[in-house]
Formats: C-alpha cells, structure tokens, sequence
C-alpha cells in the first residue's frame, strides 16, 4: 500500500472536521456544527472534547482504552442530537498523566468536571470499554449528573480474549515515519475496517513530531505492555478490578449493558454481570468491540430511547459562544 503526494497534501491540509461531511453524506444525515472544547484542570492538566450540535448536550460519550472522542463521530451523526465526546485524559487532546494511572476511578473526577461545564445534565452517559467503567465510576460519584447510565461491550469481568494480546503485539511499534505506514500496520492486524475507516481513524489518533516522524497521541501506546498485560511484580496496578463491580452496584439511573456479538464479553462474563445486577438491561448487537463504529444506527437507537426515558431536564439552551476555549489541533503536521 502506498500514499500518493496528492493524498499525503491532502490529509496534511486536513483539521479534525473535515471528515464529518464525507460521513453524515454516506449516512444520510445532516452536518452539525463543531467544536473543540478544552478546560483546564486545578492540576495544570487540560480535558479536551468534541461538542456536535447547537445546544448543550444530554448525552455524553466515553471512549475505550487506545481511542478518542472521534470513534463516536458516526454514531453522534446517526443520533441528530448535541452531543458532548470527551477524550479521556492520556488520550486524544486531553493531558497525560504523570503516573500513569487510568483506572476508572482515576479518570472519573476529570469526566466529572467536563459533564459540569459542558452540559445541561443529567446526561445520558454512555462508555465504551474502558469508558464504560469510568462512567460507572461517574454515575457512582455523582448521581445527580447521570440520567441513564449504557455500557458498550464491557464488564468488570470481560478479559478481552485474544483481542488483549493482539493490542499488546500492535503497540510493540509505536513510531512510524509517515500516518501511512500506521494505516498498513494496522490492516495488516485487521484493524480499522475500511481503507477510508482506516485512514481516518489514524489521523484523529496520531500526532507529527517535530522531526517529522508519527506517533500515537494516546498514552496507551507506550503503556501497552503493562496496561493491557497481567501486571507482574511492582508494574501499575491494573486497571480493572473489584472496585467497579462496586460502583456499578451502587447505580442509581437505569442502567444497559450493550454486548457485541463478536465483542469482548462471553458467555460466563454476561452471566455474572447479570447475577450481580439483576436489575440492569442486556441487548445484544452485531458487531465486534467497537459497536460505536461498526453499528452507529442501532446503537444510536439505544441511546435515543434512554434519552427520551430519561424525559426533560433542563430547558435547552443554544450555544451562543464556544463552551471552552478551543485547543490548538496537535494532529496537524508543522509547516
């Protein structure tokens, strides 16, 4: 596989946005408006998000591990609704940790503060993956914020099955000479879905350094081997653990588990998950890990029907001025 110069020009020329019309045309949608959004945290960190639509959101939408903000682009297209899509710290353009740690309830007070600034909640909170453990943790700390609470394809029991060890052999190479060697890289792991799915979703995730090479602009990359591997004798601890079944537990919103057929969640996970909390909804969609790219639709269908349950919170407002200072696009190549 190789990249044209005029395909290179053009992905160099591109900003975060640019993609959306090219996917709201192929879903049949309109284009909503778009905004970066940075808050700065009392630790010197930044959150960063991605706000579509003319009102403050309802709806918030967290991220797996390795992923950011814009994995939600097409299922946000398919909702027709404002949405908030926070990048969780060490990913997208939110900060860094310095230790490291990104356990749900680690990441849970960042979220925390985004949802306060940025919404007109209760929102509905959907998380994927690891996403969806912190907004269990979110919906735990402050059941005021969360109106419905859906977790997409992860419980505090799933193990990932082969897909764990596949990630931890894909980050062995975190350094590229151009965002084209990472798009083969990652079909040849059979990642990305389509050669366009694909070169998107490099661009949204890597960054051009300053000597011109390309890395992934999430943490997890350098972190793989320790994050997604079993921790041996003084690494991090782990970034899933009992403590979540303990949140989850202590939910107060309606909450759903949304299982990938193909995902990371089997059989004797769904059952456990289901005799710990009896109470919860389980529905079952077609599609690998990543549902929110794969089943934008039906997903979308989900998070309406928990937005319309959820019935009115606060009367909407429009947006008349940005809701955050717009961050500067570090995924744009230097001039």
């Amino acid at each position: 596989m190789t990249e044209t110069p005029a395909a290179a020009m053009a992905d160099d020329a591109r900003d975060e946005f640019s993609y959306l019309p090219g996917q709201a045309a192929h879903l049949g949608t309109a284009v909503p408006a778009a905004e970066r959004l940075r808050l700065d945290l009392p630790d010197g960190r930044a959150l960063s998000a991605v706000r579509l639509g003319t009102q403050r959101p309802r709806i918030v939408l967290l991220h797996g591990a390795g992923l950011n903000a814009h994995t939600w682009d097409t299922t946000s297209l398919s909702l027709g609704e404002a949405v908030l899509a926070v990048d969780l710290p060490g990913h997208g353009d939110s900060s860094w940790r310095d230790d490291a740690d990104y356990r749900p309830r680690t990441l849970a007070p960042d979220v925390i503060r985004g949802i306060e600034a940025w919404t007109a909640g209760p929102v509905v909170l959907v998380g994927h993956s690891l996403g969806g453990l912190t907004a269990a943790a979110v919906a735990a700390q402050r059941p005021d914020l969360v109106a419905a609470l859906l977790l997409i394809d992860i419980t505090p029991g799933a193990a990932g099955g082969s897909g764990s060890a596949e990630l931890r052999r894909f980050y062995e190479e975190t350094v590229f000479d151009s965002r084209e060697a990472v798009v083969e890289r990652a079909t040849a792991f059979g990642l990305g879905g389509t050669l366009e799915d694909t070169r998107r979703g490099v661009f949204h995730n890597t960054r051009v350094r300053a000597d011109g090479r390309v890395e992934w602009k999430h943490h997890f990359a350098r972190l793989a081997q320790q994050a997604l591997a079993a921790p041996a004798e003084g690494s991090p601890a782990p970034l899933v653990d009992d403590s979540s079944w303990d949140d989850l537990a202590s939910v107060a919103a309606p909450l759903t588990l949304v299982r990938a057929t193909r995902g990371y969640i089997d059989d004797e996970a769904a059952a456990e998950f289901a005799h710990r909390l009896p109470g919860a909804a389980v529905v079952e969609l077609d599609a690998p890990h990543n549902v929110q790219e794969v089943a934008p639709g039906a997903l979308a269908a989900l998070i309406s029907s928990a937005l319309r349950a959820a019935g009115p919170s606060l009367p909407p407002t429009t947006v008349a001025a940005p809701l955050g200072a717009a961050a500067a696009d570090p995924t744009a190549d230097p001039a």
